[in-house]
């Protein structure tokens, strides 16, 4: 019986590289990642980490390509190294390309709030916000009413309490960092909550600050939303805040009227019994 001589198939360098490529992008991303949330660096160094993860990944994609043509053109091995460079490399650019088309669309802000005229002010968190971000950038207004012009207060006609509960179950239930809160007082006219929240990624951190203001007998509720850097937040503050705004309005509306206990009706005087007439 004749057989037939084994010939090992040559394995595709680019096909080889696309994949190391790819695993090596991967792991520089999740390396800045666990930096950024961990707080170990700055933003700045961590995010040019990242940048290098994305060059890798899209270097990954150009090398599986490649190396496909290759493997259709001279019989190359190596096929399932080039797909995964290509999944792996897609997979982390497939979040920034999001990012860069919103980028386009929205205003290159990082500041929101609901009143730009007298914007809720940071103190508890003032201590960890540059100098130069703490004061609502008065350009920032029209911006961001073309943007975002649901971004407005929320008045209602029940005690400032009440509203201030309600904001402060709805942030403890995000799991948002407190660094202040300070309930309705006689002595104080606002009640404040100031908050940290962390994006979904990155996590970054960006400063919330809620004022609640008794208004004649009811009460106004105004949010400002600001990274904590001076780079556009790609509308992450103001559907954060939207999204706040929504949830209050809905626990608001929904609570049972603050309405005095109707006082009870007097009862009747028992009526005396009637003598019987006397008969003539």
């Amino acid at each position: 019986m004749l057989r037939r001589p084994f010939t090992e198939v040559a394995m595709s360098r680019l096909a080889t590289w696309s994949g190391r490529l790819g695993w090596f992008a991967l792991a520089v991303a999740a390396l800045s990642i666990v930096v950024v949330r961990s707080g170990l660096l700055e933003v700045v160094p961590a995010l040019a980490t990242f940048a290098a993860a994305l060059a890798f990944a899209a270097l990954a994609i150009l090398l599986a390509f490649a190396a496909f043509v290759s493997i259709w053109r001279q019989g190359y091995a190596g096929l399932g190294r080039a797909v995964a460079g290509l999944f792996l490399g897609l997979a982390l650019l497939a979040y920034p390309a999001y990012l860069a088309t919103r980028a386009i669309k929205l205003p290159r802000i990082y500041d929101v709030t609901t009143d730009p005229a007298n914007p809720p002010r940071f103190v508890a968190l003032a201590q960890l916000r540059p100098r130069n971000l703490m004061d609502y950038p008065a350009a920032f207004a029209p911006l961001q009413h073309a943007a975002y012009p649901n971004v407005t207060p929320l008045q209602y006609d029940v005690p400032p309490k009440l509203v201030y509960d309600i904001a402060l179950a709805l942030v403890t239930k995000r799991k948002w960092r407190i660094a202040d809160a300070r309930a309705p007082a006689p002595a104080r006219r606002d009640a404040v909550i100031e908050t940290v929240a962390r994006s979904l990624i990155m996590g970054f951190p960006d400063d919330i600050v809620i004022r609640i203001t008794p208004v004649g007998a009811g009460t106004r509720l105004d949010v400002r939303a600001a990274s904590r850097h001076p780079w556009p937040d790609l509308g992450s503050n103001a559907s954060r805040m939207q999204s706040l705004l929504d949830d209050i309005d809905d626990a608001v509306s929904s609570a049972p009227a603050q309405r005095k206990q109707p006082e009870p009706e007097p009862k009747p005087a028992p009526k005396k019994p009637e003598k019987p007439e006397k008969k003539r």
